[in-house]
Order: structure tokens, then C-alpha cells, then sequence
């Protein structure tokens, strides 16, 4: 690596060639990925639950994210229903967005379905 020091206003810097340059921003970027995955299999490890891109893609689509969870969990609305104590309508209205829902339906929904509230309200 062919590196020339220089002194602009005060301050030395290092000026190399292009492909020095551009070999060691591959290597701080492989760095950074792989200290990302480490991270995430730690989390892995330590109990994280990973969702599959098609979970979020749906969401992100526009789908009810209820009935994603609903579905990625593989419960049937009357499954759902029960783990939760909100009535099979009301579940079926709140996926399709005709009916809005309570804090404390949406709370038990998302408990039935071990994720945050936040995670299964519409994004309205």
C-alpha cells in the first residue's frame, strides 16, 4: 500500500491510491457485518424470536398485521379466539378493519399471539 503524508492547514493527512482506498472500506464494511451477525445470533441465543421476511413484507404490503401474526403463528380465528377471550367476529371484523377494537382486546390479542400491541394495531 502506497501511502504519501501530507500537511494541509496544520493537519497531516494519509492519501493513497484509489484501490488501497476502496480494498479498506470492503474490509470496514465485511467488519461491520460480521460483528452484526454475531450480535444477532447472541440475540438468537438469548431467546429473540426471528420473523420471517415474508411476515414483514405482508405487513408492509398493507395487510392486517393481525391476521399475519394470526396466520404466522398458524392459529385459526377460532383458536385465536379462545387464547385470547375476544369473540371470533370480533377478531374476523378487527383483521379486516371494520371494526376498531378496544386497548384490552387488542392487549389479550397480542399476548394470544406473543408479540407487542404495537405489532399487531393497524397502521392507521
Amino acid at each position: 500500500m502506497g501511502v504519501q503524508i501530507v500537511e494541509v492547514g496544520g493537519e497531516k493527512i494519509a492519501m493513497l491510491p484509489v484501490a488501497d482506498y476502496e480494498r479498506l472500506v470492503n474490509l470496514a464494511e465485511d467488519k461491520a457485518d460480521i460483528l452484526a451477525a454475531e450480535r444477532a445470533e447472541e440475540r438468537r441465543r438469548n431467546g429473540e424470536e426471528y420473523v420471517p421476511a415474508e411476515v414483514v413484507n405482508r405487513i408492509l404490503a398493507g395487510e392486517s398485521p393481525l391476521r399475519v401474526w394470526r396466520q404466522f403463528r398458524g392459529l385459526t380465528l377460532k383458536e385465536l379466539s379462545k387464547a385470547s377471550a375476544v369473540s371470533l367476529t370480533q377478531i374476523s371484523d378487527m383483521e379486516r378493519r371494520t371494526r376498531q377494537g378496544r386497548p384490552a382486546q387488542w392487549r389479550r390479542l397480542a399476548d394470544a399471539l406473543r408479540v407487542s400491541v404495537d405489532d399487531v394495531l393497524p397502521d392507521e
